[in-house]
Order: C-alpha cells, then sequence, then structure tokens
C-alpha cells in the first residue's frame, strides 16, 4: 500500500515536542526571517506553547505544519506548511523549508510530491500557491518543475532592509 505521507527518501510527520530545540533554531535564524514575515525572535516558552497548542487539525487552526525527516534515520531536514487554509474555495498558501546542508539533493521535491498528493487526495483541495522572491531562481524552478504555473508578480511585496523585493506569485491546480 502507497504511504501517503512517506517515500524511499523523505517523510513528512506532526510536529513533536522534542522539535522545540530544532524550532528555536530554524525559527530564530534571522536570516531566514525576510520568507518568514518574522520581525522579532520567539522564546522557547512561546513555541513550546505553540507545540502543546498545536493540534495538527487543519480546519480549526487555518495551518499544518509537518516536520520534513529522512525516512532512514528521522533526521529533520525542514518543514512544509499549508498557510492561510480557506476552506470554503479549497485553497492553501505553501510553505516550503529545507535545511541549508540539505538543499540541492532533492530534498524539496520529495516533499513537494508528498505534500501535493497529500492536498489533493486526503485534504480535498483545488489550488495551492506560493509566493517566492524573485530573486530566489532554484525555488522558483523548484516550482516550476512541480507543476506550479506563475500568475502574476506582486511589486515591492518583501522587505529587506531599506529595499523592497518583488515575488513571484505561482500556482496549481490540483
Amino acid at each position: 500500500m502507497k504511504q501517503l505521507l512517506s517515500n524511499d527518501i523523505v517523510t513528512l510527520r506532526p510536529l513533536e515536542p522534542t522539535d522545540l530545540d530544532l524550532l528555536y533554531r530554524w525559527e530564530n535564524d534571522t536570516a531566514l526571517w525576510v520568507v518568514s514575515d518574522t520581525v522579532a525572535p520567539y522564546s522557547r516558552k512561546a513555541l513550546w506553547q505553540y507545540l502543546e497548542e498545536y493540534t495538527g487539525d487543519i480546519y480549526t487552526q487555518r495551518q499544518l505544519r509537518l516536520m520534513i525527516t529522512l525516512t532512514g534515520d528521522g533526521t529533520a531536514v525542514g518543514t512544509v506548511d499549508f498557510l492561510n487554509f480557506d476552506p470554503l474555495n479549497n485553497r492553501a498558501e505553501l510553505g516550503l523549508f529545507i535545511i541549508g546542508e540539505q538543499r540541492g539533493k532533492g530534498m524539496g521535491h520529495h516533499a513537494l510530491d508528498l505534500i501535493t498528493a497529500y492536498a489533493r487526495e486526503h485534504i480535498g483541495l483545488k489550488q495551492l500557491y506560493v509566493f517566492i522572491s524573485t530573486d530566489n531562481v532554484a525555488c522558483l524552478r523548484l516550482f516550476e518543475h512541480h507543476g506550479y504555473r506563475e500568475v502574476g508578480v506582486v511589486n515591492s511585496w518583501v522587505k529587506r532592509g531599506q529595499n523592497y523585493q518583488d515575488v513571484v506569485l505561482m500556482q496549481m491546480i490540483l
């Protein structure tokens, strides 16, 4: 039987209390704040409360975050998120994070395959969309390879220092 959230390379699993230290490190990496809309560091207490209150119920919380792990040994290599879930229109924004040392090794491809199948077959989503900075060529290519199409450019969408960066809005109809 085909596993919906796992293949030979990666597994998507729910967040666990043992993820606290990883989330603390990743959420407080200031280099990533530009893509996460974060403006201040998170405390361990705030992240612990998030983990304690997190249900994984996309219908209640309007989001779903899964940890991306290596299937062989369970090492966490990133996260994948459904954000801004809209059950009326069956759509969600998708977020994907792969840790630096695992980028370029196909982890994003595998995670996108799994999360797309999950969105279509289990949640019943009609569409997924992403906002990607115009200078993130690797990410733009990754999503295009997986069937996302550019549907527009949002000008001056993200602030970087004193400058603003355009983002590409990409969409996949499932």
